[in-house]
């Protein structure tokens, strides 16, 4: 056993009760006061699991003695328990269950394929907005989302009767982040007579929330988090730790949401891509917990791994308020002050870089239109519109002349005529006309008329665990509304709204304020529990709006108080999308525009012809806090939560199967055994270096998880659409990509398919490649599929920060069943590199400042990549050389993104979960 180990290990006893633990503040090696809270956690993990082979004492070590500029040494992390949600946790429950079959296959017992350590399941990724606008819309939203999801929740109740250490969260109870936070995050585990700091990874990229509440837990692929499941422990490269040092108070004007939009840019800016960041300063002694899990939550879209926020009193307060237990916030003090895990404010960390911020320096802020790094100010938007569209859509301004001069087009038909042309917009006065107008259309429809044009608004969505996980800004909302409604004003008729609470206890504090009546009257009823617009289930817009968009090539805008707005992910018709805080969705709502100045013009006129202004209707934070003071109340946590795993009447009445392997349906279009085990061999073959492998993709810059792994709608003509029409599946039951995760024929043809993914071999935008052979243009599926048939290996090459975005594990596994061997990329974001690992495909980048312009590749060339093959080790150089059609050949080296001997391993098996697989049938 390590010295370390053996002298760290010591006894605590809190209420009444005696606890081992092991203490950092016991090491022989002398104090680790100087180490930032995120690497204490981390040592304290490496010892407590230290076994001498998959944890030793060099990883011991190496945290030990952690500088500013870090050891380039992997680090194991075994955390206590995993959290999905059901996008990301069906196609893993599926894995397990295809585990299962094949151990048995092999003469196995399955019932020894079990989750190691605990793991909780929350279904909140499938609710859609169909309906909205009406207070049957949350009824007639679950209908259809039991109706959608039969198959797939069938599945989830199997896992969590048929699996050890497995629990499921029924739909309807909220997103998972925001349970986590109110619920299942402990701070301080207790388990098996030890006491240890509560840490997760989770099959989702905004995991990492839960840091706010001080507890360690990252996204992770779900392939990543499946073998964590397993009892592997998670290795990656001992971090930089970046200081984030806040000073001053949020002004009264701006909200939690302006904050982490700005702190975004900061981060971004900074480059703290695979990083931890860990937040100090006196800034923290007036942020609430939720204040500070709001920016946490945005760890993905700063680029780091963690936003950690020490426990502190704060934390005690914010357990105190949602029900946790007197007991358990008693071991996380005690624990927590005995072993060098309490922030005082007072420390001296060393940290590797700090990164300052003043809170009082923030102004009200948005992010667009396509990634949440993008700052806008809200006095700005209207100035910058005009650069935007001429940027992204390379569309103008028109001239009075221009506008006179178009030609009108009329069309009718079910009750709605559409005018086609430079119609005129509305100026800042009731009756005005602007000098210079927008592509526009103007829409008559059921005895309303209206013109919907460049930069109107289409969606607006109070949702996503960012922000409905703080009474804050969520208080604020209705605030807002109530004084909007009585000024006389409605959200234009032409933007769908809706309120997605991340949790019942949402509803809870707004029903007894209130504000839920305030909100409905502006229409922005409950259309669900769950995320909704953010991941991009918006639903359908009116059928009158989808039309004079698609026809009059609108570029229309949707607001949303969610984190992530990239390219189609909101909405496939909606080009531009900004985040920001839930007051602000509803104050552009009542404007129904983007292209204005919020703080300066007028939001809409009252009944009398008067202007209303923002300033007008804008809460005090003195009145938000006296609501919240009156309305959150601790009994809503304990009444929301004594039921959580309950689940409706229509979760109740699922009837499953209880045998130790799931019942595949041979006729299922959701859930279907993965292809990835079936008639494993017990030993791999020999890696192979790569030879003649042409391009299926040759991409840009900040490729997205969302780009290769769209989870949003899809149409008929798309390779997915065409195969479940082959299987007798309507257009109105596609459903979306991210409900058909447990299919993998679905997944493979959705893989590259996203309609704004620029493909540059490609001459159409869209999910469209090249068979060069033929120089003909297909579905990217459809080409994967020819050279599949040639026996010919694929590759794709890309720019920076690829695969950036959502933790989508079927980013990787549907580039490894196209056939795609390796992508090179001149730098990967974390999650995505390390599942293209974990499926057996290599993640390669260029090197000495390369990329593939720098080497005049465009795609045509065939590609053999060697040194795969022979002694391959951690970052190893490998050589590739590139034929021209022409003969010409480009010879260029890469580095191996394989960054450590076990994911070595997981690469020369195939992946991961073939390992673990392998591991299994020999020890058992």
């Amino acid at each position: 056993m390590s010295t370390s180990k053996a002298k760290s290990r010591t006894a605590i006893e809190i209420n009444g009760k005696r606890h081992q633990y092991s203490s950092l503040k016991e090491l022989p090696e002398g104090s680790v006061a100087h180490l930032p809270f995120s690497i204490r956690i981390l040592l304290e993990n490496v010892l407590r699991n230290y076994d001498g082979f998959g944890i030793t004492d060099e990883h011991v070590q190496t945290l030990i003695h952690w500088s500013p500029a870090p050891a380039d040494k992997d680090i194991p992390f075994k955390p206590a328990r995993i959290l999905m949600q059901d996008f990301t946790g069906v196609p893993a429950v599926v894995d397990m269950a295809s585990l299962r079959a094949e151990f048995v296959r092999h003469g196995k017992d399955g019932q020894k394929i079990n989750p190691a350590i605990p793991v909780d399941l929350v279904i909140d990724h499938s609710v859609q907005v169909d309906y909205f606008g009406t207070n049957y819309s949350y009824n007639w939203n679950v209908d259809l989302e039991y109706e959608r999801n039969k198959e797939r929740y069938e599945l989830l109740k199997w896992a969590q009767k048929g699996l050890n250490n497995f629990t499921v969260v029924p739909p309807g109870m909220g997103i998972c982040h925001q349970v986590n936070l109110e619920y299942l995050a402990k701070g301080i585990i207790e388990r098996d007579g030890w006491l240890f700091p509560d840490s997760l990874v989770g099959t989702d990229s905004h995991t990492p929330m839960v840091n706010g509440i001080g507890v360690i837990g990252w996204g992770v692929g779900g392939i990543e988090a499946e073998a964590a499941m397993l009892g592997q422990p998670i290795f990656f490269t001992c971090p930089e730790v970046v200081g984030l040092k806040l000073t001053g108070k949020i002004p009264d004007q701006c909200t939690a949401t302006d904050m982490v939009l700005s702190i975004t840019k900061v981060l971004r800016d900074k480059g703290v891509v695979g990083k931890f960041v860990e937040v100090f300063g006196d800034g923290l002694d007036h942020l609430t917990v939720t204040d500070r899990a709001t920016i946490s939550n945005m760890s993905p879209e700063f680029g780091c791994t963690v936003t950690y926020f020490p426990i502190d009193n704060r934390t005690l307060e914010y357990m105190h308020s949602t029900n946790r237990s007197a007991e358990q916030i008693k071991i996380v003090e005690t624990y927590c002050k005995e072993n060098l895990l309490w922030r005082t404010g007072n420390e001296s960390i060393t940290y590797s870089s700090v990164v300052e911020f003043d809170l009082s320096s923030l102004d009200p802020t948005v992010s667009g239109p396509k990634r949440p790094q993008d700052k806008i100010l809200v006095k700005e938007l209207s100035t910058k519109f005009a650069d935007l569209l001429n940027k992204e859509h390379n569309r103008v301004y028109q001239s009075v002349t221009e506008r006179r001069e178009s030609a009108w087009l009329t069309e009718g038909g079910s009750g709605t005529e559409f005018t086609f042309g430079k119609v005129p917009v509305e100026g800042s006065a009731p009756h005005e006309v602007t000098t210079e107008s927008i592509q526009s259309v103007r829409i008559k429809h059921k005895n309303q008329e209206y013109v919907l044009s460049d930069g109107s608004i289409v969606i607006a969505a109070i949702t996503s665990c960012t922000n409905t996980s703080n009474p804050a800004v969520m208080v604020g909302a209705g605030l807002l509304a109530r004084n909007a409604v009585e000024k006389g004003l409605r959200t234009k008729s032409w933007v769908k709204t809706s309120l997605a609470p991340g949790s019942k206890v949402v509803t809870q504090y707004l029903e007894r304020s209130g504000l839920n009546t305030d909100l409905d009257a502006l229409r922005f009823h409950t259309v669900g529990y769950g995320c909704t617009s953010c991941i991009g289930n918006s639903g359908p817009l009116p059928a009158q709006i989808a039309e004079a968009v698609e026809k009059g090539e609108l570029v229309v805008a949707s607001v949303l108080s969610g984190n992530r707005n990239f390219e189609a992910r909101v909405h496939p018709q909606v080009k531009m999308n900004f985040l920001m805080s839930p007051m602000l969705v509803v104050a552009y709502a009542l404007a129904g525009r983007v292209d204005i100045n919020l703080l300066e013009d007028p939001l809409e006129y009252d009944p009398n012809g008067n202007p209303v202004y923002l300033k007008d209707i804008w809460p005090s934070r003195e009145t938000i806090l006296n609501t919240i003071n009156e309305c959150v109340k601790q009994e809503d946590f304990q009444e929301v939560y004594d039921v959580i795993f309950d689940g409706s009447t229509d979760w109740q009445q699922l009837e499953v199967s209880l045998s130790e392997n799931y019942h595949w349906s041979s006729s299922s279009t959701y859930i279907k055994e993965s292809p990835f085990f079936e008639h494993l061999k017990e030993t791999p073959a020999p890696v192979a270096d790569i030879k003649n492998a042409r391009v299926l993709l040759y991409l840009g810059d900040s490729v997205t998880t969302d780009h290769i792994s769209p989870a949003g709608s899809f149409k008929p003509e798309s390779a997915a659409g065409q195969y479940l029409m082959a299987h007798g599946v309507e257009k109105v039951d596609f459903n979306s990509y991210g409900s058909r995760r447990g299919n993998h024929e679905v997944m493979m043809r959705g893989t590259f398919a996203n309609v704004r993914i620029k493909n540059k071999i490609a001459d159409k935008e869209g999910g469209f490649s090249r068979y060069f052979p033929t120089n003909e243009v297909k579905t990217v599926f459809d080409t994967a599929m020819a050279y599949q048939e040639d026996q010919t290996p694929l590759i794709v090459l890309a720019g920076k920060e690829y695969g950036s975005g959502s933790s989508r594990d079927w980013a990787a596994k549907g580039t490894f069943l196209l056939g795609i061997k390796a992508v090179i990329a001149e730098s990967f974001e974390r999650i995505h590199r390390s599942n293209l690992v974990g499926m057996g495909v290599a993640p390669l980048v260029f090197v000495d400042g390369q990329n593939a312009a720098s080497l005049s590749l465009d795609g045509t060339e065939t590609y053999t990549i060697t040194g795969l093959a022979d002694n391959l080790t951690p970052h190893k150089l490998l050589d590739v050389q590139a034929v021209h059609p022409g003969g010409a050949v480009t010879n260029f080296k890469v580095k191996a993104r394989l960054d450590s001997a076990i994911e070595i391993e997981y690469y020369k098996n195939d992946g991961i979960l073939q390992y673990v697989l392998r591991e299994y049938l020999r020890n058992n």
